[in-house]
């Protein structure tokens, strides 16, 4: 079945942005255009920014080093192996001595 696509408004930084995307990616959208809306009202009024496109900036370069980090440690997961060559020679182990 092809993806329907949708036409939405998101609303960041006060600024309105028509988007054309998945159907079923529009709670997400909607969600991290909120979390992103969040994120700059933290550091507009908690901190020394000029105009709102600071807070964008700051909130847009938090979200980058989170999703580095994440990526990073996916990375060092999938890395990681484990060796099954115990368990495997065991396995063959007992099969031996069931086999008739």
């Amino acid at each position: 079945m092809a993806s329907q696509d949708i036409s939405i408004k998101v609303n960041i930084g006060d600024r309105i942005y028509p988007l054309k995307i998945q159907a079923k990616e529009e709670e997400y959208v909607r969600k991290a255009a909120k979390l992103l809306n969040e994120k700059m009202g933290f550091f507009n009024s908690n901190f020394s920014v000029k105009d709102k496109i600071d807070g964008l900036a700051m909130a847009a370069l938090e979200f980058a080093v989170d999703a580095l980090n994440k990526s990073n440690e996916n990375t060092q997961y999938k890395e990681q192996s484990i060796d099954y060559s115990p368990i495997e020679s065991q396995i063959a182990e007992i099969e031996n001595i069931l086999k008739p």
